[in-house]
């Protein structure tokens, strides 16, 4: 399988109970795949996989893929703290029907890069789907070298990466290493996203899809076309958005500026709040700004 493009890492929407709410995950995929994504990752940091339970996360992935019905590719994150977790939570994801899953790397103990290759090596053994690594050292405290990257990818069914780092010299030297193979790269940073193609990237998941789903996918679009001064237009559209990303915890700003642009997703989970105050200003003012160019 070919995963190419714009693939939005998808929120969790939630109740005020804070239980995943059904009708608007389905809106919610509905309204991505409307606006000409190239696939949709769930369960990943901005889908607050670290939060929910293995049953709220089979719960999520049963009502994405049922409700994509193969229109594009779903990559569900299993990531976990053991591999014999990850393995089991995979095994469960392929019964469900999902076209790919996305593994983060452990977090908390930061294991060495020989750890990680027997980590992976064992769960793309465990399952017959395409696996995507995952690399978001800021948040799991240990990165996934390029040299590591070059030796998973000889695996035939770990076919990428999501690179989250924000270092866009990581991504290169991802894209060097690994030329040769049938691997891709693709970018976890929104910012990088041109950058990264015009590098040999494949493409993004990009949590911005969630709000702007048709200028992330035309960045791609454009590039593709060779309009690349169209592409880093939208590019940089982006912007006023992922400014605002530091006004609370992740993902409580995407959350309430989805919200307020017209989908409702709900609460974070606890112990993240809600976005109030001063903070809550900032954001109403910037989907105002967004909705005053549509």
């Amino acid at each position: 399988m070919e995963l190419k493009g714009i693939i939005p890492a998808m929120l969790t929407p939630l109740t005020e109970e804070k239980r995943i709410n059904e009708p608007v995950v389905r809106q919610l995929a509905n309204r991505l795949i409307e606006s000409g994504v190239h696939g949709i990752f769930i369960l990943g940091t901005n889908g607050e996989f670290h939060l929910l339970t293995a049953e709220e996360k089979r719960f999520m992935a049963r009502i994405v893929i049922e409700e994509v019905k193969g229109r594009v590719p779903v990559i569900v994150g299993t990531g976990g703290g053991t591999t014999e977790d990850v393995i089991e939570l995979s095994k469960q994801m392929e019964q469900l029907g999902a076209d790919a899953i996305s593994v983060i790397t452990p977090f908390f103990i930061a294991p060495s890069q020989e750890e990680l290759i027997v980590h992976y090596t064992k769960i793309a053994e465990a399952v017959k789907l395409p696996v995507i690594l995952y690399n978001i050292p800021a948040r799991t405290g240990v990165n996934l070298e390029p040299e590591t990257a070059a030796v998973l990818a000889k695996i035939p069914n770990i076919i990428g990466i999501k690179d989250s780092s924000g270092n866009f010299a990581n991504i290169e030297h991802y894209i060097r290493v690994t030329k040769d193979e049938a691997f891709d790269v693709y970018a976890g940073t929104d910012s990088l996203i041109l950058k990264t193609l015009l590098a040999g990237g494949a493409g993004a998941v990009a949590a911005t899809g969630n709000m702007l789903p048709e200028t992330v996918v035309s960045i791609y679009e454009n590039w593709r076309n060779g309009n690349i001064g169209e592409a880093q237009k939208a590019q940089d559209a982006l912007q006023p958005l992922r400014d605002t990303f530091a006004l609370g915890t992740l993902p409580s700003v995407l959350k309430k500026a989805v919200e307020l642009h017209g989908i409702p997703v709900g609460p974070p989970k606890s112990p993240v709040s809600s976005l109030s105050g001063e903070a809550l200003e900032k954001v109403q003012a910037m989907v105002d700004f967004y909705n005053d160019r549509r």
